[in-house]
């Protein structure tokens, strides 16, 4: 039998966006819009207490499942969730994540924190940290294609 661990880790990513607070929230909150720089949900259901469920990966697997529950919207300041991700049928992680949207001169700037139970070895927070910068990245290709940039 394998080793059972778990590694608790927090991770910020910022990132500023050409486009307003308004703008950022409604990427988010928008599940034709979310689908455009996460993946399509088959669940979208965003308000206090409801739900994201989406699954997905490459061709040749595995299948990820992301499911999450949404605790707290505030609109164009803030959205906080918790998620399990799993990975075929292996639960990989559970995380609670607080997305702060801060009107800059000129956009938004947006501060993304998870504080995340990771499990015996399926995922690291060094890895989930580059995919999150990786994710916000696409956000802000999609306000620059909307600005024609």
């Amino acid at each position: 039998m394998n080793e059972r661990f778990v590694k608790h880790a927090t991770f910020v990513v910022e990132r500023t966006y050409s486009a307003s607070p308004e703008r950022v929230y409604q990427a988010w909150a928008d599940p034709i819009a979310k689908a455009k720089w996460f993946s399509k949900p088959e669940i979208f259901d965003f308000r206090v207490g409801g739900r994201e469920f989406s699954r997905g990966g490459p061709p040749e697997g595995p299948i990820f499942t992301f499911d999450a529950s949404y605790l707290e919207l505030v609109p164009e300041q803030r959205i906080v969730y918790t998620y399990t991700l799993d990975s075929g049928s292996t639960r990989v992680s559970v995380s609670i994540t607080t997305v702060e949207l801060i009107k800059v001169e000129g956009g938004t700037k947006l501060v993304f924190t998870e504080q995340g139970a990771f499990f015996d070895g399926h995922d690291t927070p060094e890895i989930r940290e580059h995919g999150t910068g990786l994710m916000l990245d696409g956000l802000g290709k999609l306000f620059e294609e909307e600005s024609g940039a």
